[in-house]
């Protein structure tokens, strides 16, 4: 048995001619831009053909595509099945490329299979040649299909069209449903059809646990095959007699809605199940006028689009949630008696399909998410570098291949951290300034710029904090203005100062060293977190105002970390504390995913508390402010030893870990 066929290094080509290479005494002709060995090579190994599979070069895009002359005299007559698998099954692909594919591809094929006198030509279609078909479309319709207004439905409508009318060898057309990996291995080869939705899932499964009822889509219902099913059934159908001229579908007679669709592939990612689902049928109301004109409005297609990116879903995709077509494949299925081949049901192989997609498909894996991949080369400033957080996230960053700048004041402390990094083997470069003076600020962004033409990433974690109750700070209105002058105003002059280079190169990342009161409201921090909350709140003003200038910012809830700066609180001495490495290491990971924020679980909880049940949060934190006493520094004492915390405030601590007290 002699074979040609288009489209052979595809997903389901490659299949099938292995399929058919499995019958003895089969030489299968394959069509191929060039005969290298580096497209080639992989192929044969796959197939094992021990040269049955002899390329021939050609072009989908021209005459008899492409063949030669003397190609063409030597399969004249020879060839007993000619599979067109050759086509674009993408719906992201332009109207003027899935035309040229799906529809002058067709053309040419059947041009060739003429002069070769093939003697039947396969032509894989799609379901998508029924177009929006309202209603159940049957295998023996075809001038039918409605709504085809889309490119790829067109296109597929148009190229079965061109075998049916013009095609004067014996013929047969397959229509298969949405092919997704092998049922038995999950082996897939791009993300396509229900593999949109994976992203989205796995970014619920990472916010909530799989027991959380979730909210979810309902639709119209979609015909999942794998493509172990659709070669298979092509591989016998086309060897069995008396079946030319007919379409036959290869779909699920029983397909699922759009909803359970989802909560399968839910299950099989361990992720929350959308139990609660919102028809998109209810929008059917709308006339198709109307929505159209409503996405001809800006400010509509650049939410859409926005909205979509985030999820990684294709802006066309929500045109086929309430997909409106019903497959019936009775013939196939009477076709099909007796061979064994039948489409095995979705949750019985939907976690293969998962688990493929999640160790060799998602996208993340293919983008580079270790600290050098993010920071080399690049210009990063972190403020108050000297000490603490900032100098063991300067450390860290400068071993990954940054260009790191750190600022601080006292000058005996960089020389430390710079003799540090020296007997690291790295180089960090230090200035000397007060983040919390105007002019300070104003020499250093002229430096910056001038020196090293701007920064890439700015952590600014500069602060100062005052532990002190608002009863003993009455007379104090200085400690307010001083936190705010470098906590608020020094962090937002150096952004200010170096936004204008980020914004001109479309990139840069701003980081601000928050703190986790801001999220439970801690007594005695009322003036620190005051400055840190004003600073949040300018964060997410400007994080609208630049989202499209390639500029982003995250804010890191910082929790309570043993640093200098809460050295004059004794008590601190022995509660659960981050060391500076546990801190600089959630900078890290802000710089590697830049997430919107950064918080721990307790401090997120702090805050859905104090919006859901203020007064109970209010008792609360009333309860640690009346617990925990004042430091001897803000009773205006001299430094005194640690006091040893009670049996209440150790339990306390312990439960309350990383608030400030």
């Amino acid at each position: 048995m002699i074979y040609f066929v288009t489209g052979a290094t595809g997903f389901i080509g490659k299949r099938l001619v292995a399929k058919l290479l499995e019958k003895p005494a089969t030489t299968v002709y394959f069509l191929t831009r060039d005969k290298s060995p580096e497209r080639l090579d992989a192929l044969h190994a796959l197939w094992d053909d021990r040269g049955r599979a002899i390329p021939i070069v050609g072009d989908l895009l021209q005459p008899c595509l492409g063949v030669g002359k003397a190609d063409i005299k030597k399969l004249k007559g020879k060839v007993d099945h000619f599979f067109h698998l050759a086509a674009v099954y993408d719906l992201g692909a332009s109207a003027e490329v899935q035309m040229a594919a799906n529809v002058v591809g067709t053309s040419n094929t059947v041009a060739l299979a003429h002069a070769i006198e093939a003697g039947c030509v396969h032509h894989v279609s799609s379901i998508a040649a029924a177009g929006l078909f309202e209603g159940v479309f049957r295998e023996d319709m075809f001038d039918e299909a409605e709504n085809l207004e889309h490119p790829y439905f067109g296109s597929k409508h148009e190229s079965e069209k061109i075998v049916r009318t013009e095609c004067k060898r014996p013929w047969r057309v397959y229509r298969p449903g949405v092919v997704v990996g092998d049922s038995r291995s999950g082996e897939m080869d791009k993300i396509d059809g229900p593999y949109y939705f994976f992203k989205l899932i796995q970014k619920m499964r990472r916010i909530m646990p799989p027991w959380m009822p979730a909210i979810g889509l309902e639709g119209g219902r979609i015909n999942i095959v794998p493509v172990d099913y659709v070669v298979d059934a092509m591989n016998f159908l086309a060897h069995k007699k008396g079946l030319d001229r007919r379409a036959f579908h290869l779909t699920d007679p029983h397909p699922r809605r759009v909803g359970d669709v989802l909560n399968i592939f839910a299950r099989a990612g361990h992720a929350p199940e959308m139990t609660m689902r919102i028809n998109a049928a209810l929008l059917g109301f709308i006339p198709r006028g109307v929505k159209k004109s409503l996405m001809a409005l800006t400010p509509v297609r650049r939410i859409q689009r926005a909205v979509m990116k985030d999820l990684g879903l294709p802006d066309d995709i929500l045109q086929f949630i309430n997909y409106p077509t019903r497959f019936d494949n009775r013939e196939t299925e009477k076709a099909l008696a007796g061979s064994g081949i039948s489409v095995p049901k979705l949750e019985d192989y939907a976690w293969k399909l998962w688990d493929y997609w999640e160790r060799r498909l998602d996208p993340d894996l293919f983008i580079d998410r270790s600290l050098k991949g993010r920071v080399a080369g690049k210009v990063v400033l972190i403020t108050g570098g000297s000490s603490g957080i900032g100098k063991a996230a300067a450390l860290k960053i400068a071993e990954a291949g940054a260009i790191t700048i750190i600022v601080a004041r006292d000058m005996e402390k960089i020389n430390e951290t710079l003799a540090e990094a020296r007997e690291r083997g790295l180089t960090i470069i230090a200035y000397s300034a007060d983040v919390g003076d105007e002019q300070q600020c104003a020499e250093l962004v002229a430096k910056l710029n001038a020196e090293h033409g701007g920064v890439d990433i700015l952590v600014n974690n500069a602060g100062r904090s005052i532990r002190r109750g608002i009863e003993t700070s009455y007379d104090r209105f200085h400690d307010f203005e001083r936190t705010m002058q470098v906590n608020y105003f020094g962090a937002l002059r150096l952004t200010l100062g170096v936004l204008p280079k980020m914004t001109e190169r479309r990139s840069g990342h701003v980081i601000n060293i928050s703190s986790i009161g801001v999220l439970t409201n801690a007594p005695r921090f009322s003036a620190y977190v005051a400055s840190k909350a004003a600073l949040d709140a300018w964060t997410r003003c400007a994080a609208s105002e630049f989202v499209d200038r390639g500029v982003e910012f995250t804010t890191i809830n910082m929790p309570l970390v043993k640093t200098p700066m809460i050295a004059p609180t004794k008590l601190y001495d022995h509660v659960p504390t981050l060391t500076p490495d546990d801190a600089g290491d959630m900078i890290v990971d802000a710089i590697i995913h830049r997430p919107v924020r950064i918080a721990t679980r307790l401090g997120i909880f702090g805050q859905v508390l104090h919006a859901a049940a203020p007064r109970v949060a209010q008792i609360i934190m009333n309860t640690t402010y009346r617990m925990f006493p004042d430091s001897t520094a803000a009773k205006g004492k001299a430094d005194g030893a640690a006091p040893m915390p009670s049996a209440d405030q150790v339990a306390f601590s312990q439960i309350m870990r990383g608030i400030h007290f």
